[in-house]
């Protein structure tokens, strides 16, 4: 019977959560969930001098952004310091590992005869083999016992089968002199003791599988399948770095992407599946698989981002966009909405969101439901209320005093009043979005009477025409 399955996410908290950790998240997230599996969480917080609450908070806050929800407590690295420890001398205890008395001296000294020599050689510990009937009463780290012949051999479901000669594998140290215990150990300890049967990771990460099935080797315990995805270029090829825009996932946030549209950009920024490239997640979880990531870098474009964004804005439900662009308002640091804002934009937002790819071009759309009389008309819209156009908007606003309040009633007076002054609709309709909202660019004249009301729309009229 095959094990559930379990992923993790295991980030460092000296900083921000980096895009390339959020798509990594994403993926231990899609796949586990995709399988009924189980997707957990440990701050690699042993560093201690690095580490901050602040950064962690800030994970966590990328993370719950994203959407990405996790099981169980998040569990902390540092807190379980003994438990590395206790296996670390288990690891004594069977023979695969060893006290090493070397100084930093000695070790320095073996390193510079080497290069002497012109040669870069692994140190080679003396006390490796040594009788424990000679072991001094001096402080200690515990080594690996690495085989010194054959190969080691990674099967990972991103980059195929990788063997790596056990001649360039040093004995590493697991447990340092002071107790604390290295990452390459503290890794291992911990993913098999939260069950962990996939680990995905970038593949700066490769390197770091040989040593850590050393260890799984060495304590007789299962070795999770492999799968190291590339990392994230910019669009020049190069790594992805503050040059090419955000690199942190709140930063994202705060310039107005959605989180959906974020989900699915990053599912498909380095995966593919078929021709699919607009899903929904819980379509994304259906298809996710590890071997449909491809092994070169992939690389972030900004246009095909919003594209995408701009999508997903399109298919939300409105309640719950509202919801998402309030906290957007709060991530940019922007006023919050008022009462009155909150309402109109509400009903407003069927005319403008499949028009914007971001939260800002969207409120720049409804600008008509979020802005107040007088409407102060930007420079381009108020070319528009020439003297001729204000007099055709006022002969206008007796007409609509009576008139229903539908699209099917609005059209001929509008149209009649066009003809009148022969101008065409065209014409009209600038000096109306200019009244209306103060800009050039605004949803149909209809949709925006239809959303601010009788009352608000002859104000707007009446000032503009004044």
């Amino acid at each position: 019977m095959n094990k559930p399955v379990v992923t993790r996410f295991a980030p460092s908290p000296t900083g921000y959560l980096h895009i390339g950790g959020g798509r990594t998240a994403l993926f231990n997230w899609l796949y586990a969930r995709g399988r009924g599996g189980k997707f957990l969480l440990r701050i690699e917080d042993t560093d201690r001098e690095r580490s901050t609450p602040e950064a962690t908070a800030a994970i966590l806050k990328g993370l719950t952004w994203l959407g990405l929800d996790w099981d169980g407590e998040v569990v902390s690295q540092f807190d379980r310091k003994d438990r590395h420890a206790e296996v670390a001398h288990q690891m004594l205890a069977r023979g695969t590992a060893y006290k090493c008395f070397s100084t930093q001296e000695e070790i320095a000294a073996f390193r510079a005869e080497a290069e002497a020599r012109g040669s870069y050689a692994l140190f080679q510990s003396p006390w490796r083999d040594a009788d424990p009937a000679t072991h001094p009463d001096a402080p200690y780290v515990i080594r690996m016992r690495a085989p010194r012949e054959g190969e080691t051999i990674i099967e990972d479901q991103v980059q195929g089968r990788v063997v790596i000669q056990n001649s360039a594998l040093d004995d590493m140290i697991c447990l340092r002199s002071d107790g604390t215990p290295t990452y390459m150990l503290a890794v291992v300890v911990d993913d098999h003791d939260m069950g962990v049967t996939h680990v995905i990771r970038g593949d700066d990460h490769l390197n770091n599988a040989a040593r850590q099935q050393m260890v799984y080797a060495a304590m007789g315990w299962d070795i999770p399948v492999w799968a190291h995805i590339p990392l994230i270029h910019g669009p020049d090829g190069k790594k992805l770095s503050k040059r090419h825009g955000a690199t942190g996932v709140e930063e994202y946030q705060a310039m107005g992407y959605p989180a959906a549209g974020m989900r699915n950009y990053l599912t498909r920024l380095g995966w593919a599946h078929g021709d699919a490239e607009i899903f929904s997640t819980e379509e994304a979880m259906k298809m996710f698989d590890l071997s449909g990531i491809g092994r070169a870098p992939a690389r972030l474009d900004f246009k095909k981002l919003e594209n995408t964004c701009g999508h997903h804005m399109a298919m939300a439900e409105n309640a719950a966009l509202l919801h998402e662009i309030e906290a957007y308002l709060v991530a940019a640091k922007r006023p919050a909405l008022t009462q009155s804002q909150r309402a109109l934009l509400q009903a407003g937002l069927y005319c403008v969101k499949d028009r914007a790819k971001t939260f800002p071009e969207l409120l720049e759309k409804a600008q008509f439901a979020l802005t107040s009389r007088p409407v102060q008309p930007d420079e381009a819209s108020a070319k528009a209320l020439d003297s001729v156009s204000r007099g055709i908007l006022k002969s206008l606003t007796p007409r609509l005093q009576t008139a229903s309040w539908t699209k099917d009633a609005l059209e001929p007076i509008l149209t009649d009043v066009a003809a009148e002054n022969g101008i065409g609709f065209g014409k009209l309709a600038a000096p109306l979005r200019a009244a209306l909202a103060g800009r050039s660019a605004t949803p149909s004249v209809y949709d925006m009477m239809l959303v601010i009301g009788r009352d608000e729309t002859i104000a707007r009229l009446e000032d503009a025409s004044a």
